[in-house]
């Protein structure tokens, strides 16, 4: 039951990553998906649900903690790089 639970939220997932990066226009998909990256927030909720309920020592809770780090990796470097971005807009003044 809890498989088909997360195989459905796995799925919609696709779908709806899907759905979100075939609507950006090419011009502006680099600096939107530097934002975007935080959606694997998403990732994390899912990584966590996968290391809560595998068994101890199985692949399900080996692989959900290995989620829950690249996952966190991957929202911290999507802020990092946002704020590098939004940094490379403000005048010399603000800079300083």
């Amino acid at each position: 039951m809890i498989f088909l639970l997360m195989l459905f939220v796995f799925v919609l997932a696709i779908f709806a990553g899907n759905e979100l990066i075939s609507k950006v226009p090419p011009t502006l998909h680099t600096p939107l998906m530097s934002g975007a990256n935080a959606i694997s927030g998403i990732t994390i909720v899912g990584a966590l649900m996968c290391a809560q309920f595998g068994a101890e020592g199985s692949a399900a809770k080996i692989l959900g903690i290995c989620a829950i780090a690249f996952a966190t990796i991957n929202v911290i470097g999507g802020f990092l790089v946002t704020d590098r971005m939004l940094a490379m807009f403000q005048s010399k003044k603000k800079k300083k």
